[in-house]
């Protein structure tokens, strides 16, 4: 099964500014969400420009990864 299928992506800003302007004080969320059970499998708090990017990377490999692949892939990151 495709990670696309098996999980959503939240990404909560904590602020009206885009990632470029804002300050780096803002702590931005990033959940991924398993669809079937509703649990947040993977969370991190981070900075703007990081939460842009990080959240351009985890789309970009939900569509390309399967589910296993992906979780395993992003459990590790930091």
């Amino acid at each position: 099964m495709r990670a696309r299928e098996a999980y959503r992506l939240i990404v909560r800003r904590r602020g009206l500014l885009p990632a470029m302007l804002a300050s780096h004080d803002r702590m931005d969320h990033i959940e991924l969400v398993d669809i079937g059970s509703g649990e947040v499998v993977l969370f991190w708090d981070c900075d703007p420009q990081r939460a842009s990017l990080m959240a351009r990377m985890l789309r970009e490999e939900l569509r390309e990864l399967e589910a296993e692949e992906f979780i395993d892939r992003w459990r590790a990151v930091d």
